[in-house]
């Protein structure tokens, strides 16, 4: 199983890598990050690390074999016990379990490590998968549900309120984990 690593600097060259040769795919489900992001990759990540110094934010990497990079998984605008999550895997790792083995070893790091008692993370309607791991995690919407509106991750039918987000032009929902509950991330 690849290792989460947290962040560092010898992982720049990784995730650069990783970021450019999934830019297409990623852009089918969130909004392109654009060309300054790799062309000023090396200053952003040192950005990314005095981030993480001061605790506001804690970023991990998927490792795998001879140390590519397969996901991400950060935990950012941490405050008052709360943090969000973001991930993202690539796309020759997608399908194998990755995203939730990932997400819910960072859920377990926000708990145990970092003293987080409340996560939050949104995903677009259009990215079923991601939907369906985060419930599979424990994420449980952030606000209320009318009808059978969600099935297996996905919006059906219904309507849903309260936990509606627009995700750069893209709609989505907003999800939300208490860590102090009994641990539903912990269960596959």
């Amino acid at each position: 199983m690849p290792e989460l690593e947290r962040l560092a600097a010898h992982h720049a060259p990784a995730v650069l890598r990783f970021e450019r040769e999934n830019r297409a795919y990623f852009a089918r489900y969130v909004p392109d990050r654009g060309d300054d992001f790799f062309t000023g990759y090396a200053a952003r990540h040192a950005a990314l690390l005095d981030e993480q110094e001061r605790g506001t934010c804690h970023f991990h990497v998927l490792v795998g074999d001879h140390g590519a990079v397969l996901g991400r998984f950060n935990l950012v605008d941490v405050a008052g016990g709360s943090a969000e999550l973001g991930y993202r895997v690539a796309e020759r790792a997608a399908g194998r379990g990755l995203a939730g083995e990932g997400v819910r070893r960072v859920c377990e790091l926000a708990r145990t490590e970092y003293g987080l008692r409340r996560l939050v993370a949104s995903a677009a309607l259009a990215n079923p998968a991601s939907l369906a791991v985060l419930k599979r995690a424990g994420f449980v919407l952030d606000g209320s549900v009318r009808g059978d509106s969600v099935h297996d991750g996905s919006v059906r039918s219904g309507s849903v309120s309260g936990c509606e987000v627009d995700l750069d032009g893209e709609p989505g929902l907003r999800h939300v984990l208490d860590l102090g509950a009994p641990y539903a991330a912990a269960s596959p």
